[in-house]
């Protein structure tokens, strides 16, 4: 795997044309991405539990708005739990296609129960019913008994599945945000935000 390598070259991250909002900024690229890279709303979230143990999986980002990154689970999840426990936690969205990487850190909290309301009832009927049968993070006997399952609940809910107790949204609110633009040579562009009361202060870092 050494000799695997790539340069880096597509475009630039100036201090000029990146502005002072990095929120403005994450919106201004993921519309880019939308445009060029599948999966764009594909975001690692990083957790740590009570023991210290850090943990990391790809979720989807339902919203990004002034308060923060939207993202929907099982609350009895392992994530769920990890959020319990040490409710900061961290994102990185990575666009290969952009050769842009943006990573994010801050607080969690709950969504309010109409928001993940509203939310389930939007899904596909087929993804609703995903989210009742499965007690997400626990064994299970099998395939087989998932499948069970999802039929004798199908033939109890029809097409109005309720959403699950335990499901619904957090969104993470942001006080640090770093913008990485691949550059030739390694000399990538990183311009880094961090919340100070109201306002943000920008500042690049050595790449």
């Amino acid at each position: 795997m050494k000799e695997l390598r790539r340069e880096y070259e597509l475009r630039t991250l100036e201090e000029e044309n990146a502005g002072y909002d990095p929120l403005q900024l994450f919106q201004s690229w993921f519309s880019e991405a939308l445009q060029s890279h599948s999966d764009a709303n594909a975001m690692s979230l990083a957790t740590v539990d009570d023991h210290g143990q850090p943990d990391v999986r790809i979720v989807l980002l339902k919203d990004a708005r002034e308060e923060g990154f939207v993202f929907f689970t099982n609350y009895e999840s392992k994530k769920g739990a990890d959020l319990r426990a040490n409710a900061r936690a961290a994102l990185c969205f990575y666009w290969s296609s952009l050769e842009r990487q943006v990573r994010i850190q801050g607080t969690t909290q709950k969504t309010l129960d109409s928001e993940s309301e509203e939310y389930f009832h939007s899904r596909p009927l087929e993804s609703r019913y995903g989210a009742l049968v499965s007690h997400q993070s626990q064994p299970v006997e099998s395939r087989a008994a998932l499948e069970e399952r999802m039929a004798s609940l199908k033939d109890q809910y029809g097409d109005h599945p309720p959403r699950p107790t335990g499901w619904g949204g957090y969104v993470l609110r942001p006080d640090r945000l770093e913008f990485w633009q691949g550059r030739p040579g390694r000399l990538h562009d990183r311009l880094a935000f961090e919340r100070e009361g109201n306002h943000w202060k920008r500042f690049r870092l050595s790449p």
